[in-house]
């Protein structure tokens, strides 16, 4: 059965679309550090849905995103699960780079696909507070038809791959920064790093002003397109309720394939593997300045969101597990990143900072439970997990 309201389907929104009101709304986006800085609002709607405001301060864009969980949370399934959003900005970002050093290079492509599998563990028991998330390297296919010889097309490739801001939170270990809030006072952190400066204001109740533009350049942004085929995932799940064990060794592959539209949008449909769920549609464009028209989300949004997502999540599922008080939480989170290698023209592998997260809770436990609350949550957070581990992007060429 499925836990809290289905808030999302109730509101009548749709589940993306862009700010036309953010001024009014308040958020806006960090001081560009290195390219490209992006603020990522995110409130809990009911127990697993989530929503995020996520502005760009490169793009000027502030986009809104929904996030659900599927039958595997009791979740509603009516929103992309959190995870979906990191593969989806990750793949738009590799084809980005990939048509924008083949225009660099003079290089014609006739035909071009990708397929992306993201992989994720979760061990430990919850009880015992020794659960933790985990992120194995990523398996990218390219197919694709061009002129260059093998040798060529592989190191052009791998040039592109590196070239992705993604790689800066993918290579190296990057841990990630918070500030805890509870009733509107700071807390201490307990093992959580502190990042530097003062707490950011809380977003409280602001999500409530957001609307939709009257005409939206694109009104359907992401669509379910149904369950996923099934493949066999080695510590794979499947069942319903199956993320809220309280002991767990389980494998999660979150897929993903990508093609250009005659339009210039990427289409990319998230498949969803383990634990085994629904399909959704994304739609993905850069905004004007990375040389597209902006009238879907960019991939650094989309990756952006993806983290809060996961993050929020896991508090979600503490609370529900062990059965706490949290009546409501929120986050802004800032992420950093360079300029594509290729699209940004800096000829350079791709680059990050450590996330920079301030965590807003309302609860009548004590501080110590608090901040157990946000330890726990980053430690089981499969996204945390990625940027803080060393990672690889294993490439399969393949000719069409």
């Amino acid at each position: 059965m499925a836990l809290g309201p289905n808030t999302l389907a109730d509101s009548g929104l749709p589940l993306f679309f862009e700010l036309m009101d953010a001024a009014d709304v308040g958020i806006e986006a960090p001081e560009a550090r290195m390219g490209d800085s992006l603020r990522t609002w995110v409130r809990s709607l009911s127990v697993f849905q989530k929503e995020a405001l996520v502005a760009s301060s490169r793009t000027g864009k502030v986009w809104r995103l929904a996030s659900d969980e599927g039958p595997y949370l009791d979740g509603h399934d009516a929103a992309p699960c959190p995870l979906a959003f990191l593969t989806s900005g990750m793949i738009a970002s590799y084809m980005n780079e990939i048509t924008a050093l083949a225009k660099q290079q003079n290089v014609k492509i006739r035909k071009l696909k990708l397929t992306q599998d993201n992989y994720y563990t979760m061990t430990g028991s919850m009880p015992k507070r020794t659960m933790v998330g985990g992120a194995l390297p990523v398996e990218l296919q390219v197919e694709i038809d061009c002129d260059l010889d093998d040798a060529s097309l592989t190191q052009f490739l791998m040039n592109a791959v590196h070239a992705s801001p993604l790689n800066g939170l993918m290579r190296g270990r990057l841990e990630s920064l918070f500030t805890l809030s509870k009733n509107g006072i700071e807390i201490p952190n307990g093992k959580a790093l502190r990042t530097d400066g003062p707490v950011y204001p809380d977003p409280g109740n602001r999500f409530a002003l957001v609307q939709p533009g009257s005409e939206p350049a694109i009104k359907t942004l992401c669509w379910p397109e149904g369950i996923t085929p099934k493949k066999q995932v080695r510590g794979g799940t499947e069942t319903a309720g199956s993320s809220l064990a309280t002991e767990q060794n389980r494998t999660l592959n979150i897929g993903a394939t990508c093609t250009l539209r005659e339009d210039g949008m990427k289409e990319i449909l998230q498949l969803q593997y383990s634990p085994h769920g629904t399909s959704f549609n994304f739609l993905s464009e850069e905004a004007p300045v990375n040389g597209g028209l902006g009238r879907a989300p960019d991939a650094n949004s989309y990756i952006s969101a993806g983290i809060g997502f996961c993050f929020m999540t896991q508090f979600g599922r503490f609370v529900k597990m062990l059965n706490l008080d949290l009546s409501d939480y929120r986050i802004v989170q800032d992420s950093h990143f360079s300029l594509g290698g290729a699209s940004g023209g800096t000829g350079k592998a791709g680059r990050a900072d450590p996330l920079e997260t301030h965590v807003y809770l309302e609860t009548s436990e004590s501080d110590d439970v608090a901040r157990e609350m946000l330890d726990i949550s980053e430690q089981t957070c499969f996204l945390h997990a990625f940027c803080k581990t060393d990672l690889k992007t294993k490439l399969k060429i393949q000719r069409v």
